[in-house]
């Protein structure tokens, strides 16, 4: 059976790739969706490779078996001569296969090999969930200085859906000051502070989760839900700071509503 352990394990991760990315839309929780098609074929691939290395290893366990069968055809012959010593060797080779045979380990590896199916095997069945307040609250509170410039104009009516990584930058580094006055809607998860603050809080990504960064607003006027909550907040925003200052960011808000809502299917806005 050990010959057939990494066909099983490439099977395994190919299963889990193509459960997140074909029969799912779990992969958002690490990927961008434009990767999607990248990742079904990978899948594919490895399901794939998994047949033909199970096809390749039953082929030489039939080789082997036959060149076994083969072997103790000659031996019988051997014995039935003069050569009394031929028999006494066939029984020391029968004697060294047998002390082979209980190896734990052969041309296939050894049996602790089969412990590498259980992360994939966990990755098939229990899918790691996006990344959440904890991610967020380890990033350093240094931000890249973008400068301060004009952002267009926002859509007319209030309220206005932003994304908290447009929120953000407006908020930080717009010196038209377009926020001013406007009604804004902004959704995310909830994190929080040592200082009793609370944010609503959403990680930005260019190409996966490896890369992500956090965006979010301070929320003042209503009480916080619980850390990882996902809420839906309107209200507008109060300037703080000068701009492009680090007393300006994370931009606030005073919220009049909140509402909770379900996660997204893809939790992070694309940075």
């Amino acid at each position: 059976m050990r010959r057939y352990g990494p066909a099983v394990l490439l099977a395994l991760v190919g299963a889990a790739i193509l459960r997140v990315s074909l029969f799912s839309e779990l992969y958002l929780r690490y990927v961008q969706a434009g990767l999607r098609p990248y990742l079904v074929v990978s899948g594919a691939a490895l399901v794939l490779l998994a047949v033909a290395v199970a096809g390749v290893a039953r082929g030489a366990a039939v080789h082997e078996a036959e060149g076994h069968e083969g072997g103790d055809g000659d031996g019988h012959e051997g014995g039935d001569g003069d050569g009394g010593g031929d028999g006494h060797e066939g029984a020391g080779d029968h004697a060294g296969h047998s002390h082979s045979d209980t190896h734990s380990h052969g041309p296939a590896g050894p049996r602790v090999a089969w412990f590498l199916t259980l992360p994939a095997l966990a990755l098939l069945l229990f899918p790691p969930p996006a990344l959440g307040s904890y991610s967020a609250e380890r990033e350093a509170a240094q931000r890249a200085a973008q400068g301060v410039g004009t952002f267009p104009d926002l859509p007319s009516g209030n309220p206005v859906d932003l994304t908290l990584g447009e929120f953000g930058s407006r908020a930080v580094y717009d010196s038209g000051r377009s926020l001013k006055g406007r009604t804004v809607r902004l959704t995310g998860f909830v994190t929080r502070d040592g200082d009793g603050a609370w944010y609503v809080t959403r990680l930005l990504v260019s190409c996966c989760a490896a890369d992500a960064t956090t965006a979010k607003a301070e929320v003042r006027g209503v009480e916080a839900p619980p850390v990882d909550t996902w809420v839906t907040v309107t209200g507008m925003w109060h300037p703080e700071g000068e701009l492009g200052s680090t007393e300006a960011w994370p931009p606030v808000v005073d919220v009049t509503s909140l509402r909770r809502v379900r996660q997204p299917d893809n939790p992070y806005e694309k940075r």
